[in-house]
């Protein structure tokens, strides 16, 4: 099916708030999810409510939690999500490192126990909006692995994105991956819609690689991208994010449930410190135009940088509406009706 932004925003804010959410962090969590699935990150759009409504039923999610200091400490801060609503207490977390950063040049936020974070992009976004870099270190806890490491075939890791923004005079710099060959909800999508993963993303439970997106729930295991190279960064990532800043790693096996815990690290930076603003705007700006005049290379009709294909999914999914397979779309409607809402209600909210 097809919808358009507007309505699946509003939809997805009151499924939320069924769940006793307040409406203001209903509609943020929801503009989150839709942002994602407008810049054609599907895996972390509105295909992530059944996950969010089951783990707030089963008391996992604390849907009105708010981030509060734990520790305040110069340009250091730690803080505590409660298990919120990632995209509330996450950006929460982020409002305060961009105030640290503004007095003091330089923030390092420790932000610990949130809920499913979503797109960390959006975390970057928000720093570059205030004119500010941005360097995000993520893990994932609260149930079991995923991720297998370089040269293993048990899995030892989850996704652990990784992020890094970077403000320009037009659109900003936004790298925003995982560390994984492709994301978790990309094998949901996949595995939904009946459709292979690429080639070198997923191994099965003989360590074989394989493109069937149900190879996970039969004991296989993503890879990592990019070989050791991508298995490292994972590591780091899970030492950083969770280690460092959470205190709560793959490692703690008790503690593998039926929850999706994010920790991240942030470091955010005011480029005045530095050399100043100005000055580097202009290597930015002009890096980015000697970038894009290379000449593309065959297969393509032009180099890329880093948010480049968000905004192209996004003007084309604003204006022509979101795609939802089948299976996801009865998968939300029934989280829906677990949540409190009845048939008559999700057909109002969602067809014209």
């Amino acid at each position: 099916m097809i919808i358009d932004h507007l309505r699946l925003r509003r939809f997805a804010t009151v499924v939320l708030e069924h769940l006793g959410t307040e409406t203001a962090k209903a509609a943020e969590t929801a503009d989150h999810l839709v942002e994602a699935n407008l810049k054609g990150h599907d895996s972390h759009g509105v295909g992530m409510i059944p996950n969010y409504v089951g783990s707030a039923l089963r008391g996992g999610l604390q849907v009105n939690a708010e981030a509060q200091v734990v520790k305040d400490q110069g340009a250091v801060l730690l803080i505590d999500g409660g298990f919120g609503f990632g995209q509330v207490v996450g950006r929460q977390a982020t409002d305060l490192g961009i105030e640290k950063a503004r007095a003091l040049g330089i923030a390092c936020v420790g932000s610990r126990n949130n809920h499913h974070l979503g797109r960390i992009g959006s975390y970057a976004e928000h720093c570059v909006a205030a004119g500010m870099v941005s360097i995000h270190f993520v893990n994932v806890v609260g149930h079991p692995p995923f991720v297998s490491m370089w040269g293993g075939r048990d899995k030892r890791l989850q996704t652990n994105p990784f992020c890094c923004g970077v403000p320009t005079e037009s659109e900003p710099l936004i790298l925003d991956m995982a560390t994984s060959a492709i994301a978790l909800g990309k094998v949901r999508v996949a595995s939904m819609k009946g459709e292979p993963v690429p080639e070198g993303s997923l191994f099965d439970h003989l360590g074989r690689p394989t493109q069937d997106p149900n190879a996970i729930s039969e004991g296989g295991s993503l890879g990592p991208f990019g070989q050791h190279k991508g298995s490292g960064l994972a590591l780091m990532c899970e030492l950083l994010g969770g280690g460092l800043a959470g205190e709560w790693t793959m490692q703690d096996i008790d503690q593998q449930k039926e929850v999706t815990v994010n920790h991240m690290l942030m470091l955010i930076l005011d480029p005045n410190v530095f050399g100043g603003a100005e000055g580097f705007a202009r290597e930015v700006n002009g890096m980015q135009a000697y970038a894009r005049s290379a000449a593309p290379a065959e297969g393509f009709e032009r180099v890329q940088l880093p948010g480049d294909p968000e905004r192209t999914s996004r003007v084309s999914r604003l204006a022509e509406g979101i795609p939802i397979d089948a299976q996801s779309w009865q998968a939300i409607c029934q989280a829906a009706e677990k949540a409190g809402m009845s048939a008559s209600e999700i057909i109002a909210l969602t067809q014209a």
